[in-house]
Parts: structure tokens; C-alpha cells; sequence
């Protein structure tokens, strides 16, 4: 199935299960601490995880290859991949929360989820407010544009309509260095795109391992800008001070890295969805 009819696809049931998580998580003013299951000022240690028996984890519902929802209802994607062997480590199930990309933050202050890995790209400013382990991809803004009318730099985008999606890097990159280019703003991944294939916006900002799977799909459109401002790292995400899962994911991730897991994972997940000039090492650290 195809990276954008998988995202179409999975419109309906991630939206469903959005809500589902919404209503079942209005529990109150304390948050995640209203089910009793251990939170903290500092988020679940280790160990309360591990009593529980479940770790939550927030990701993406409506973003193929890296976290989605399949027509059956289950999830799948790199994210997901990783999200399950964490929990297979730590000898858990997982309870997964579905996310927007503004709402990665929020899930971790309100202790909805322990852990977030939702295509979470590193930045100073989201350094602030909670604490990122150690990454696991390589990722830069990229702009997918038609290519009856390509857009090869930002300085044709002057004045003119770009889809970007809340709480992104590329809303903020754009917000910051191009104030002349007119953002339009979408809650999800699936109305971002909608709108761009509808033709209500001249291009598309987003991760450029992202764009790279959706134009391969998607004849008739073309990454002209692969690369915008610095390389960043994605990163698993935990509440600000929860040294107790941080150690521990860091560690998980130095292991499954020189175990090959994340190279094994991409093979699966990702090679199938990227052109054949995209090499794991362009995505992937380790």
C-alpha cells in the first residue's frame, strides 16, 4: 500500500483514537496522576513502570513509514518499532497515546505518557522543557512542491501559500527566517497534505525523510529543496528530570544501536517507502 493512501486510510481510525485518548485522559487536573499509577513531579521511574506493568508512549497516528495506524486498528512504523522493543525490554506492554506534533510536549508535562517517540526532531528550545535521550535519526526540513510549478528556494515561496503542520521545526524555521512566506497551519499530518494535494497551497514544508516517501508515492511531485538550515537529530523524549527512564532509554539505545536494530528496522520500515538513492546512513545514526 502506498505511503499516501496508508495515510488516508489511517485518517479515520487515528482520529478515532485521538479522541478516545482525549476523553479517556480527562481525568482532573493532575493529569496522568489521576490513574494511580505512580506519576510524579518528574514523571514514572523505571521501576513504577515496571510494577505497572505498561508504559505509554505518545506518536503519530497519520504518519507513514514512521508511526500509523493500519485499517485493522494496530499500529505500525519505525517509531512503533522502536516504541514495542522498549517495552519488550523492559518487559512491559505498551499503552500507545496518540499525538499531534503540538501535543508532544503537552503529553509529557501532564504526565498522559512516560515516554515520546513521535518523529521528535532535537531543538534547544524543546530542550527546556523536557529532557531528549540519546538520538536515533538524522532529518532536515525539506519543501515537496508540484512540479508543473517547483520550488528549488525558499525565495520563491515569497508571498505565496506553504502547508506546514503546529509544533513542527519547519513551522518555526519558516516562522523565524522567511516572515515574507504565508504559513498556513494544520492540527495533523493527513490536513496538511490534504490541503496541498488540493492545491490550496504552493508547497509543503516538513522532515525531508518524510517528504522523501510521500513524493515517491505521489507522481507528479518533487522535493526540490532536500535540505533547509541545520541537520537536526530525532530523539526519544521524557518529562524534564525523569533521570530514571532517561538512563535507561539511553542506554537501550547505545545497545540496540551496536546490535543493529536500527539498521534491521529501517531495512523493514523505511527502504521500502524511499527512492534508491536515499542510504541508511542518511537516515539513520549507527
Amino acid at each position: 500500500m502506498s505511503i499516501f493512501k496508508k495515510t488516508s486510510a489511517a485518517l479515520l481510525a487515528g482520529a478515532m483514537l485521538l479522541a478516545v485518548a482525549a476523553c479517556g485522559s480527562g481525568n482532573g487536573s493532575n493529569g496522568g496522576n489521576a490513574s494511580g499509577n505512580g506519576s510524579s513531579q518528574q514523571g514514572r521511574t523505571v521501576e513504577q513502570i515496571k510494577k505497572d506493568g505498561t508504559i505509554r508512549i505518545a506518536t503519530f497516528g497519520d504518519l507513514p513509514p514512521y508511526g500509523y495506524v493500519k485499517n485493522d486498528g494496530t499500529r505500525a512504523g519505525y517509531d512503533v518499532a522502536l516504541g514495542n522493543q522498549l517495552a519488550k525490554d523492559l518487559g512491559v506492554k505498551v499503552k500507545w497515546v496518540q499525538v499531534n506534533a503540538d501535543g508532544r510536549v503537552d503529553s509529557l508535562k501532564s504526565d498522559k505518557v512516560d515516554l515520546v517517540l513521535a518523529n521528535f526532531t532535537v531543538t534547544d528550545e524543546r530542550k527546556q522543557v523536557v529532557d531528549f535521550a540519546e538520538p536515533y535519526m538524522k532529518v532536515s526540513i525539506g519543501v515537496v512542491s508540484p512540479d508543473k510549478a517547483k520550488i528549488t528556494s525558499p525565495d520563491q515561496l515569497k508571498g505565496k501559500d506553504l502547508a506546514v503542520t503546529k509544533g513542527t521545526t519547519a513551522e518555526t524555521f519558516f516562522t523565524q527566517q522567511y516572515p515574507d512566506v504565508n504559513l498556513q497551519k494544520f492540527d495533523s499530518k493527513t490536513q496538511q497534505f490534504q490541503a496541498f494535494k488540493d492545491g490550496r497551497v504552493a508547497a509543503l514544508a516538513d522532515d525531508n525523510t518524510y517528504l522523501y516517501a510521500w513524493a515517491k508515492d505521489n507522481p507528479g511531485y518533487t522535493v526540490g529543496i532536500k535540505k533547509l538550515g541545520d541537520e537536526s537529530t530525532i530523539a526519544p523524549a521524557v518529562k524534564k528530570g525523569n533521570a530514571s527512564l532517561l538512563n535507561w532509554v539511553n542506554t537501550r539505545i547505545k545497545q540496540l544501536t551496536a546490535n543493529g536494530f536500527f539498521r534491521t528496522t529501517y531495512e523493514q520500515e523505511l527502504a521500502p517507502s524511499f527512492t534508491s538513492d536515499i542510504k541508511p546512513q542518511d537516515v539513520i545514526i549507527g
